[in-house]
């Protein structure tokens, strides 16, 4: 148990890390050309408990402030969740190349975060214009530098060697 519990804070502080550049650069976009925020993650909640016969609280505005307040929390989730894996692969001893250490955080978060709203019908990136693909591959792209640079820092020693996992 214990050899895993370092992979797994490393990997939550890294994607947590990921997830905030990933914020940032989505936030900065929509400041920089007026694009409005997506309603998409909160369609995908309601969705999904309809779908799973879980209700969420309250009716009218209560309703629509708990879903707008639950939906972000869900790409946090899958911001850790990719960082947790990616750490315990590390943790494993394997070795993959850095090319696809970061292909892996940038598709896997995506996957994780658009897996969903497409499976349940909410978006379908078939239908994606090149903006649409910019505005969700580029996030995407930052949460993978940051949260493999954290990976490496976290799991580098003062002598520049590695931790033992």
């Amino acid at each position: 148990m214990r050899c895993v519990i370092r992979p797994l804070l490393y990997g939550t502080a890294a994607g947590a890390a990921g997830t905030t550049a990933l914020n940032v650069v989505s936030y900065a976009d929509m400041a920089l050309r007026a694009r409005p925020a997506s309603a998409t993650p909160e369609v995908t909640l309601r969705k999904l408990a309809a779908k799973l016969h879980v209700r969420i609280p309250g009716d009218g505005p209560a309703l629509d402030n708990r879903v707008a307040g639950l939906a972000p929390l869900t790409g946090i989730a899958s911001g850790l969740g990719m960082g947790a894996l990616l750490s315990l692969v590390r943790g494993a001893d394997r070795h993959p190349s850095k090319a696809l250490e970061y292909a892996v955080a940038a598709v896997g978060a995506m996957i994780g975060t658009n897996g969903p709203m497409t499976a349940l019908g909410v978006t379908d990136p078939r239908t994606w214009s090149t903006s649409d693909w910019v505005s969700d591959i580029v996030p995407h792209l930052a949460y993978a530098a940051v949260t493999v640079a954290v990976l490496d820092r976290l799991y580098a020693t003062p002598s520049g060697g590695t931790v033992s996992r």
